[in-house]
């Protein structure tokens, strides 16, 4: 065994008898507690109520998960439309056999679309402010939820890395691999860190909050470049429908985000004043 060579074959699930108790599902149950306890605080310092805390959980759930789930078979597996699409809302697989799978599957590029329809939503049904106030605020506990979805995927030995030719990386022996390659899902989880650090910094210790669409800027220029860069490590997770100048489809589909960022942070100019 090779010093800087690690063999991966976790368990994956606890079998309760009834139910199988997914580590990966749980990492978002972790990443779901643990953005409601970053927003509280936040929702604290704005003197939110806590109602209006209850329902933003709620439709973050509903828009990351619903958005996730869909921008993956929209951009990687379009197949599961006409071969099995009760499988692409719900967490079991009906073709070929019933089986429960939890959602497995879910893409971050849908998931940011996601989050952003539903905190319009939220903000037009709920809180009556502006959205990008919303989202200057939410996409703190988002950055912290990243890092934990990403060490789900590192257990679930999805999103793998391509094979390093050397002694380093990562052999995923449950996908019968004998070579080892790069953790692109801990590369991912370690860049997310620092993404949630400065947002957190940001908005804490400076008044960039004042300023509207800084930190959903920031967000966005950070957590898409983070992936652009990461892909070129990355192996295909589908048929790549955009492969153009070396590029692949993840990549393309983050240039959109990084260049809306960096509208946010240095152009956008509210048209209206907050109450």
């Amino acid at each position: 065994m090779f010093l800087l060579q690690i063999d991966w074959d976790p368990i994956k699930f606890i079998d309760l008898g009834f139910f199988k108790l997914h580590f990966y599902s749980l990492m978002w149950i972790v990443a779901f507690i643990l953005g409601f306890q970053i927003t509280k605080r936040i929702w604290k310092n704005e003197n939110e109520s806590e109602e209006s805390l209850d329902s933003l959980f709620i439709y973050s759930v509903l828009g990351i998960m619903l958005g996730a789930r869909l921008g993956h078979v929209i951009f990687y597996q379009p197949e599961l439309i006409t071969e099995d699409f009760l499988s692409i809302f719900l967490p079991f697989k009906f073709a070929g056999g019933f089986e429960f799978t939890g959602f497995q599957g879910l893409a971050s590029h849908g998931a940011a679309i996601g989050m952003i329809i539903s905190m319009y939503l939220y903000n037009k049904k709920v809180l009556h402010k502006t959205v990008i106030w919303i989202l200057d605020r939410v996409v703190i506990p988002v950055a912290s939820g990243a890092v934990f979805v990403r060490i789900g995927n590192f257990i679930n030995s999805e999103i793998i890395g391509k094979k390093t030719g050397s002694d380093f990386g990562v052999v995923f022996k449950q996908l019968g691999e004998t070579e080892p390659r790069h953790p692109a899902q801990l590369y991912e989880a370690f860049c997310y860190i620092f993404v949630f650090l400065i947002l957190f910094y940001f908005y804490w210790k400076t008044k960039k909050s004042e300023q509207q669409g800084f930190l959903f800027g920031l967000f966005l220029v950070l957590l898409w470049t983070v992936r652009f860069f990461v892909e070129f490590v990355k192996e295909s997770q589908g048929d790549e429908y955009i492969n153009w100048f070396n590029l692949n489809t993840g990549q393309w589909l983050s240039i959109p985000f990084i260049l809306i960022g960096l509208y946010f942070m240095f152009m956008y100019k509210p048209k209206t004043k907050l109450s």
